[in-house]
């Protein structure tokens, strides 16, 4: 859903975050702006709840429940973030400091969670290649595995993948290819943990269950508050045993968070109606990089095939003297010509993901006048620009 500023009197006022009143400001950031419907307030308000710390919050345990049964493991935990989550696999699986996890140079915890499993646990991040598809350089991986009976090297304890990919726009990593990676984990005794913030994505475009993408690994963190459309919370999924681990792990971290039954009704009613949804998302998304496509040529280059999920990447001509952040200003500005063009003030918000990649994100807030309206942006701003050249 777009947000119209509005307000008394001239136009040219200005709201309390700099928009011009007026204006349709439609939000592709992230999928992590959503913001909770009338249905699900009503569920949280109305959430039974205790005190998680002690096992007692009955909307938690229904929560953890069915994550665990949705994705086929034993058990899950109900955390604050993603980032904890990851955080909380990688400090359960790599007890002894030094131990290394092997994760691709393009991967979300790499890049976004701050290197918490160095500050946290003594644990070395060892990259590999990452592939266009979300795939590992699995040939990489096999030589950075270290040989652990060598007294001068660290342990190889663990393997993490993501899915749907975040830097390479959104892609499904090939489920021949996990089985392949969770194979050569195990052989070499590591352990195989997911990054699946967005696994819901990569079930409902793929067409394959959840639960059999996810069977090949040890531990799996999902996030409620990005495509689904949750406010907070992420689970990290795995057998009873590993969960009772990073139960202890997670009050130590100071996730433990009390009546958490408010957001766990949300998260419920998240994986009810979100998947579904999710359907729609993904045609907005092809909708959307369509039009990049045809109208940016010269500006942007869109790869359509690779285009599978939420996610679009706008990848920047720069010979022209454009840039992602020069872009991204852009389309969330207009002009007195555009305003007299389009007939109103549209501003899309976009995020520079790398120095090339402009990210596009479709999410549940999102309605079909919002993609018309992105579309029309698109046709006046790419145009444009591509006019200056």
């Amino acid at each position: 859903m777009s947000a119209v500023i509005t307000g008394y009197g001239n136009s040219k006022l200005i709201s309390g975050n700099g928009v011009p009143l007026g204006a349709t400001v439609i939000d592709f950031r992230s999928d992590t702006v959503t913001k909770p419907d009338k249905e699900m307030r009503a569920a949280m308000m109305h959430a039974d709840v205790g005190d998680d710390v002690y096992g007692e919050d009955p909307t938690v345990n229904e929560l953890q429940s069915l994550v665990a049964k949705l994705l086929g493991k034993e058990a899950s935990l109900f955390v604050p973030s993603g980032t904890m989550s990851n955080l909380i696999a990688l400090l359960t699986h790599c007890k002894l400091r030094g131990s290394e996890a092997i994760v691709g140079d393009e991967s979300h915890i790499l890049h976004y969670e701050q290197t918490g499993a160095a500050q946290f646990g003594g644990i070395n991040l060892r990259p590999v290649k990452t592939f266009p598809d979300g795939s590992l350089d699995l040939d990489e991986v096999k030589r950075k595995i270290r040989n652990s009976k060598d007294a001068h090297q660290s342990h190889s304890v663990l393997l993490c993948v993501e899915n749907t990919h975040n830097r390479c726009g959104g892609r499904i990593v090939p489920h021949d290819w996990t089985l392949k990676a969770g194979r050569l984990a195990r052989e070499n005794g590591m352990k195989f943990h997911l990054d699946g913030a967005r696994i819901f994505n990569a079930a409902v475009a793929s067409g394959v269950p959840a639960s059999q993408l996810v069977e090949p690994f040890d531990s799996i963190s999902i996030c409620l508050s990005k495509g689904l459309g949750a406010p907070v919370g992420s689970l990290l999924v795995g057998s009873k045993a590993f969960i009772d681990e990073a139960h202890r792990c997670r009050k130590a971290l100071g996730g433990g968070m009390r009546q958490a039954g408010i957001l766990a009704a949300a998260g419920i009613l998240s994986l009810q109606n979100g998947p579904t949804r999710l359907v729609q998302d993904h045609i907005f998304t092809k909708q959307l990089a369509v039009t990049a496509q045809e109208v940016g040529k010269g500006i942007v280059e869109v790869d359509l095939e690779s285009v599978e999920t939420n996610m679009v990447m706008l990848k920047v001509n720069t010979e022209t003297g454009a840039t992602t952040n020069s872009l991204v200003t852009r389309l969330a500005t207009t002009t007195d010509k555009e305003k007299q063009t389009i007939g109103r003030d549209i501003r899309l918000l976009a995020y520079p993901m790398t120095e090339l990649n402009v990210r596009i994100v479709v999410h549940c807030n999102h309605t079909s006048e919002d993609i018309k309206l992105a579309q029309e942006k698109f046709r006046f701003v790419l145009g444009e620009l591509r006019d200056k050249v």
